[in-house]
């Protein structure tokens, strides 16, 4: 067991997420490197199964699906009601030339069109609100999931492919799942209401009408089928063409420097080739499908005509009797075809459903809320203990680290070396919670970490990442970012520490001033002090520090070595570096080979180059 005494350094000084209620069937796919990741196999769901799957975020509005629907009902029968009085105006009116018969009909015709109309108008908004609710809920949901993935879970998905997965496939889950249920009452029960209602008025000619359906049906099958293949070739160019666009405008500077914008180009250019093939694809099928429909239903209502004509001179029909069955017709048509509509329409649905599943089906980290074991009462000092740790990536042969033995007292400086995939940033994730491991413990002050909720874990330990990370807000915002509830006085104080105050106050509106995009209105080094001054506001008793000074040069990093002491002072702290600068001021040196640790004296500060 390598335990590590302290060692007389001058630096040492004092110092909740829902539960989502969407559970896709099939078993969890781990998290794991995207250097290690076999390609995605995709989620294969029915059209069922993918409505079920999100149906539970549609269920607390089932009052108003079904109240949506029983108007748009009213209207339809509205409808079915007006055409019947059509006929008999026909019939009564104009056949005889009976002006005294046009009045009552003629006012029940409008109360009927203004009962149907006031109930389109208001189940449209109903459905229209329970729609823009559901996706609301269920972007909600998957970015909450997201939230919960280890970093390398993430990378399963390319930046611009997660975006287009929260957008517009949540966007087409809407209408299978949201808006599907409304059409598909509505349109069933309409066509029930213009087929009886035909069927009312001439059996014969209703029954010819009526064979023309399973060939809707059937149609809509099979180009449900293809229009399924075609719709998840499409979302998923969209989504890598996304991420390569992403990536590529992401490094346009080095692009441009080494004069690969052509290339860019070629690569953005195939996969919009790629995308552009896929939408083709839907377009050729939406354009068949749509006139083959419409042919289908000229050559009925030629039959029909033809039919009626026979049946009015055998005097079984009268003429405004064809015109109402015409009518009806005319609305039983486009309901069938609304049928049709829906089945295709579930089909390509149901392959934005299978990338939604597949995120929320890859594992998500531990549970923020933990096994409700008590969060430690008193102030955490930062002794931390690994126990025969030994973590491997799932999927992976060998571990990356194996039979870890570590013991820190609180308060020393611990620089973690070794070559690039050793293991380092997984020793720093392991202490994170972004991994659990595979076999022993880390204790933070004599407590198993994965007894205690994953919240109450990062808060005693700070991260400050290699990159340093900004958000799109002023100078405040990021440096309070961790502690949202400090005052100007901290996150000024903090900026002094970090020596950021100075360039800080020269900014045109001092601590207001917007950084940009990532921090593109500041420098380097300024982005690193920023990052610096918001780990010092936080003021945990364990800091992980991820090549501080990687990326800087000799001036910037010069400018941050006094800002990273005065961070580390008091902290227990484990620093990954290659720079020997600043493994000559660590207590204690860990390097990392092949899955194991060593520790060593850190070496002279005379031997570290100046």
């Amino acid at each position: 067991m390598s335990t590590a005494a302290p060692l007389d350094r001058s630096a040492h000084a004092g110092p909740a997420s829902p539960t989502n209620p969407i559970d896709p069937t099939g078993p969890a796919s781990p998290a794991r490197p995207a250097a290690a990741s076999a390609r995605m196999r995709h989620a294969r769901l029915s059209p069922w199964a993918a409505f079920r799957t999100f149906w539970p975020l549609v269920s607390g509005n089932r009052t108003a699906v079904l109240v949506s629907a029983l108007l748009l009902v009213v209207s339809a029968g509205c409808d079915a009601g007006a055409i019947g009085l059509a006929g008999r105006l026909t019939d009564d009116v104009l056949t005889p030339g009976d002006l005294a018969a046009f009045w009552n009909p003629a006012a029940l015709w409008l109360g009927l069109a203004v009962c149907g109309a006031v109930a389109a108008a208001a189940g449209g908004c109903l459905a229209g609100w329970t729609s823009e609710h559901f996706l609301l809920g269920l972007r909600d949901r998957l970015f909450a999931h997201l939230q919960r993935l280890p970093p390398d879970g993430l990378d399963r998905f390319g930046t611009g492919d997660l975006v287009s997965r929260l957008t517009g496939d949540v966007e087409v889950v809407e209408t299978l799942v949201a808006s599907a249920p409304v059409e598909l009452l509505t349109s069933a029960v309409g066509a029930l209401v213009f087929a009886a209602a035909a069927l009312y008025t001439s059996w014969r000619l209703a029954l010819i009408t009526f064979a023309a359906a399973p060939l809707i049906w059937l149609g809509a099958r099979v180009f449900g089928t293809l229009m399924r293949s075609a719709t998840r070739a499409e979302r998923d160019s969209n989504g890598r063409l996304a991420s390569l666009l992403e990536e590529s405008l992401a490094n346009m500077p080095l692009v441009q420097a080494y004069g690969r914008q052509q290339a860019e180009r070629a690569k953005v250019h195939r996969e919009g080739r790629h995308w552009m093939r896929a939408g083709l694809r839907q377009i050729r099928l939406s354009s068949v499908y749509g006139p083959l429909g419409e042919l289908l239903e000229t050559v009925s209502v030629l039959t029909v005509i033809g039919a009626g004509a026979w049946q009015i001179s055998a005097h079984h029909l009268s003429v405004g009797g064809l015109l109402a069955f015409a009518a009806y017709l005319g609305y039983l048509h486009p309901r069938l075809q609304e049928l049709g509509e829906l089945v295709v329409g579930a089909s390509s649905a149901t392959a934005a459903c299978e990338r939604l599943v597949e995120v929320l089906r890859t594992a998500p980290g531990p549970d923020v809320s933990g096994p409700g074991v008590p969060a430690p009462t008193g102030p955490v000092r930062g002794a931390v203990t690994f126990e025969d740790v030994g973590f491997a990536y799932p999927g992976e042969r060998w571990p990356v680290l194996d039979r870890v033995h570590l013991d820190v007292p609180p308060g020393l400086l611990v620089a973690v070396t070794g070559p690039s995939g050793a293991g380092k940033s997984t020793l720093a994730g392991l202490l994170l919670r972004f991994h659990e491991p595979s076999r022993g413990r880390i204790l933070l002050d004599g407590q198993d970490i994965a007894s205690l909720p994953v919240d109450e874990v990062r808060r005693h330990v700070t991260l400050l990442p290699q990159e340093s990370m900004l958000f799109d807000g002023t100078v405040r915002e990021n440096i309070a970012f961790g502690r949202p509830d400090a005052d100007d006085a901290e996150v000024r104080a903090a900026a002094v520490a970090a020596d950021a105050h100075d360039f800080v106050a020269a900014l045109p509106d001092g601590y207001d001033t917007p950084v940009g995009r990532r921090g593109s209105a500041l420098s380097g080094g300024q982005r690193r002090r920023i990052a610096l001054a918001r780990a010092l506001l936080r003021t945990a008793p364990v800091l992980v520090l991820d090549e501080p000074t990687a990326g800087l040069d000799d001036a910037a990093a010069a400018r941050v070595m006094g800002p990273l002491g005065r961070l580390a002072a008091g902290r227990t702290t484990f620093l990954i570096t290659h720079d020997l600068r600043l493994t000559a001021r660590a207590d204690l040196v860990l390097h990392l080979s092949d899955g194991t640790v060593t520790s060593t004296a850190p070496p002279a500060p005379e031997g570290a180059g100046g």
